[in-house]
């Protein structure tokens, strides 16, 4: 079973503080979309080491999202595209796919 993006963590985070989950979910949505749009130009162009800093930054949503075993597949594609390897790719686009349908929930 394909483990689902949640709010468990903003809602652990804002304590009650509907404002400032808002505001988290707005940051999220925000960056989210830009962050992949240049994760893709970048692995489209072969730019490994810029493809394993995207990435990296689009890490710290996963785990935002409570995407525990997402997080993993990210960080191994991650070092895989240091080493220049694009093994992981597949798992990786799927799980930014699975982002972008739970972030249009919001």
């Amino acid at each position: 079973m394909i483990e689902q993006p949640n709010l468990s963590y903003i809602n652990t985070l804002s304590g009650g503080d509907e404002a400032f989950k808002a505001k988290m979910i707005t940051i999220i949505k925000n960056e989210f979309p830009i962050e992949k749009e240049i994760y893709y130009k970048n692995i489209e162009a072969e730019n490994f080491k810029e493809s394993a800093e995207n990435v990296h930054k689009i890490k710290h949503k996963i785990s935002i999202l409570g995407l525990e075993k997402s997080y993993k597949v990210a960080d191994d594609f991650e070092n895989n595209l240091k080493e220049g390897s694009i093994i992981g790719k597949e798992e990786f686009d799927a799980i930014l796919q699975l982002i972008t349908d739970f972030l249009k929930t919001l």
